[in-house]
């Protein structure tokens, strides 16, 4: 009987500190697109067991194509950069100093992070390899899986460093400034995939990676400025259901919205028009579904959980892979185990797999009390770590990346 009462001392607590001025469904929005990820990669995420005891990765879609619309929901980071405009907007005009003490301010918050986890690895790794026995095979798998998400916070950090001109291009054009963005991954989508298609060089796709993911960071800036209400939320909702629904149909696009392997097309890497009505459809949604969740979240249950993931929100995009790693590995020392290191191409392996998932996300909090203090500014920390960090970040980049 204890522990309910303390839970529920709590959550009252933690709803009596926030303001009332607090923006509750922006931040429901957050944890929502933000819990996507760890789930997508968890659920999508297999390994196979070389003779070797090496894991390799592997995703169930390869096997279940039926299971690609499920990457539909997973796929929340329209939502992310959506609320991260907006977000972006609200402290860019609360500033105080210059422009551009602001900005680095912003990227030293989503920097310091991923020069934690990536230096906490280049020491894992020759840790794993010679104290532990670790095969290379696994270890270049492990730091696949953790660069796997870092690509997303160097594109938010490149965007959220454009903020100033998606500020003035709002204040320019409205709801219509993410219009071009459109247009241009349209653009380089018809001469990737349409009659011209041979004659592209392969780097063509890459212009599609900045504007691509800032289509809904433009959103979300022109929403904060109050640019964007419902009637242009029902135009997003109902223009990019369309669009999305001619794109599969019609233009035959990709169902999964995350890489298959062996499929020569791929809608995320970079992002395709297809990533970006479903972009605007979330978008739409979630504007219209705004007040509702508000006065959802009014109730402290449901409230406190959403403060808890928010101020872990940079923890669980950096680690939330090495605690999958965290049970995978050690299960390699014992052969296959179902839903750990057994080819993701039964139907056991997905309802093994779901069994798991308790586990990691136990193992996430477990690893989150120790890099927690890693989002913190390191204050008491002098030139001389600060180098050995960017040091031992780069070596792992190196080995992730290049090695």
């Amino acid at each position: 009987m204890k522990t309910p009462s303390r839970l529920a001392k709590l959550t009252a607590k933690i709803d009596d500190r926030t303001p009332a001025h607090r923006d509750r469904a922006i931040d429901g929005l957050r944890a929502l697109a933000l819990l996507a990820v760890p789930t997508g990669h968890w659920l999508l995420g297999g390994f196979t067991l070389d003779t070797g005891s090496g894991l390799h990765n592997a995703s169930p879609l390869a096997t279940f194509g039926a299971l690609a619309p499920a990457s539909w929901i997973l796929q929340m980071l329209g939502i992310f950069f959506l609320v991260g405009g907006y977000s972006s907007y609200l402290s860019y005009q609360r500033r105080k100093g210059l422009t551009r003490q602001w900005v680095t301010g912003r990227l030293t918050r989503l920097g310091r992070p991923v020069l934690g986890v990536t230096a906490v690895w280049a020491l894992l790794l020759p840790t794993l390899h010679h104290g532990f026995g670790v095969p290379t095979a696994t270890l270049h798998t492990a730091s696949t899986l953790v660069v796997q998400p870092l690509w997303f916070v160097g594109v938010y950090a490149v965007i959220t460093a454009l903020t100033p001109y998606c500020v003035r291009a709002s204040k320019r054009l409205g709801f219509w400034a993410a219009a071009p963005l459109l247009g241009s991954v349209a653009v380089v989508d018809f001469l990737r995939y349409g009659p011209y298609a041979d004659a592209m060089p392969s780097w063509l796709s890459l212009l599609n990676l900045l504007p691509g993911w800032m289509f809904a960071y433009q959103l979300g800036v022109s929403w904060a400025d109050k640019r964007l209400g419902r009637r242009e939320a029902w135009l997003l909702l109902a223009g990019g259901a369309a669009l999305f629904a001619a794109l599969l149909l019609a233009f035959h696009y990709p169902t999964s919205m995350v890489g298959v392997p062996g499929e020569a097309r791929t809608n995320s890497h970079p992002p395709s028009l297809l990533v970006l009505a479903l972009a605007a459809a979330q978008s739409g949604a979630a504007i219209l579904l705004r007040d509702k969740l508000a006065r959802l979240l009014r109730r402290p249950a449901l409230w406190a959980p959403v403060v808890i993931i928010n101020l872990s929100a940079m923890t669980i995009l950096c680690w939330h892979q090495t605690a999958m790693l965290a049970a995978a590995v050690p299960a390699s020392y014992f052969g296959e185990i179902p839903g750990l290191t057994t080819a993701p191409d039964t139907t056991g392996w997905i309802l093994a797999r779901m069994a798991w998932m308790p586990l990691f996300a136990g193992l996430l909090v477990a690893i989150a009390k120790f890099a927690q203090p890693l989002e913190t500014p390191w204050d008491r920390t002098g030139i001389t770590r600060r180098v050995a960090v960017g040091v031992l970040a780069t070596g792992f980049a190196y080995f992730a990346l290049v090695a």
